[in-house]
């Protein structure tokens, strides 16, 4: 029996998922409010209890999520009876098993890794690891993807294949001491590579990485190895020319709008050349493509827009926003963020707030997460707001709700890397 303290995490759920396709019994705990990432599990009927210490018995593996740290009861007990492993520990075992493929970056991965198991599940068995809570794998896959967190230098626990990096940009501030320790371990990352290593090339810090194997660039600039020409787009798809180094390999049309996605495109086009796959059919494959959850999903409600997006960094919050005024451009912007970890919004807090300020209308929601003030910094969500004076900190219960609900026939734009969709749910109900 697997067990798993703290389910829900957006790697558990999927590990989870994982490990009982494979035939193994699997269990876990955690808060017993609604998170997206659970769907799966309920699906599988695997069990989810509330977090108690006497869960844990002497015959169970323990997987520990990484929010859990070694005084919380269920990880004493479990250190005490049971064999135990970090999420990345057992992680990086698991992947020992197949032909892997790791996507890294600081933003972008969930979606580049989608992308990547939407490919090669055209040519390939193959398993994946995303970090919404979707999972598979069976005893015929030969091939992983992997989405692969820098967090704390955790996917140095991986061994791949084959990666790919769609950006470095500092994060997890708590942990990382400045951009040089955050760039070192991306450059400690990509010698556990054994055979190729795709890299964003317009990404100064890309740019500096030392290579032991193979390594091509994407971009698009025609300083990359692999770049794309001729691009046409309209608000539901692009076409483009793939090059490499000059010369022209496939006139792609995909349903893909914006630079962001087409560089997590590239990627995976460029990874699919190496592996001599027929373009026609990574063609076919990409129109086949179904998103992962809260990357940037739309709903519309009458004339209302909810776009519900896992944007978390002040770059990240800048393009869902971006994205959401060129699709919308008759209809007022109104942002509802929610952040993850206090560390975060004081180091980036300029730049948060020059992000938010392109929207319309701006709404904050205060921390809640386990994890939101472990490395000690107190700051509540009032520290952002007196940065924007014209934003407004919304109370996330019903009178929250209702404040939302007036914005009808507006598009609302839901960031956050936690639950903020349940608010988003109930002012669905109002409208």
């Amino acid at each position: 029996m697997y067990y798993f303290i703290g389910i829900k995490g957006t790697g558990m759920a999927s590990l989870a998922v994982m490990l009982h396709d494979l035939g193994y019994e699997v269990c876990g705990s955690d808060q017993q409010k609604h998170f997206f990432t659970e769907d799966e599990l309920v699906k599988r009927n695997i069990p989810i209890f509330p977090f108690d210490e006497n869960n844990i018995k002497p015959e169970y593996t323990v997987i520990i999520g990484n929010a859990f740290l070694e005084d919380f009861p269920e990880v004493i007990r479990a250190r005490e009876l049971c064999k135990c492993y970090r999420y990345h520990e057992f992680l990086g075992e698991l992947m020992k098993n197949y032909k892997t493929i790791s996507i890294c970056g600081s933003h972008g991965k969930t979606t580049t890794t989608t992308i990547t198991k939407t490919v090669f599940s055209e040519f390939k068995k193959t398993g994946y690891l995303i970090g919404d809570g979707e999972g598979f794998l069976d005893k015929e896959s030969e091939y992983l993807a992997v989405e692969s967190c820098e967090f704390r230098r955790h996917f140095l626990a991986y061994h791949p294949e084959y990666a790919i990096i769609t950006n470095i940009e500092i994060d997890h501030v708590d942990y990382f001491r400045d951009e040089v320790d955050y760039f070192n371990a991306y450059q400690e990352f990509v010698r556990n590579v054994s055979k190729a290593v795709f890299y964003y090339g317009d990404d100064e810090w890309c740019q500096k990485l030392k290579f032991d194997t193979e390594a091509y660039s994407f971009g698009l600039s025609k300083n990359n190895d692999y770049y794309i020409e001729n691009l046409e787009a309209d608000s539901k798809s692009s076409s483009f020319d793939l090059m490499y180094k000059g010369k022209k390999l496939y006139r792609y049309d995909v349903p893909f709008v914006g630079d962001h996605l087409l560089i997590d495109i590239l990627g995976v086009l460029a990874l699919s050349e190496y592996m001599g796959f027929d373009h026609e059919r990574v063609e076919n494959a990409l129109h086949n493509y179904v998103g992962p959850k809260r990357r940037y999903v739309i709903e519309e409600y009458h004339d209302t827009v909810f776009v519900d997006d896992y944007a978390h960094h002040p770059t990240e919050v800048k393009v869902t926003i971006e994205a959401s005024k060129k699709r919308y451009p008759d209809k007022k912007i109104v942002a509802i963020f929610k952040p993850h970890r206090a560390s975060r919004v004081k180091y980036f807090a300029q730049q948060f707030k020059e992000a938010l300020e392109k929207a319309d209308e701006i709404y904050l929601l205060d921390f809640t997460s386990i994890d939101d003030k472990q490395d000690g910094t107190d700051i509540d969500i009032t520290y952002l707001a007196d940065m924007i004076p014209s934003s407004h900190i919304l109370p996330e219960n019903e009178e929250g709700a209702q404040i939302l609900a007036e914005h009808k026939g507006e598009c609302l734009v839901f960031m956050s890397s936690k639950d903020i969709y349940n608010i988003a749910e109930r002012v669905k109900e109002l409208i």
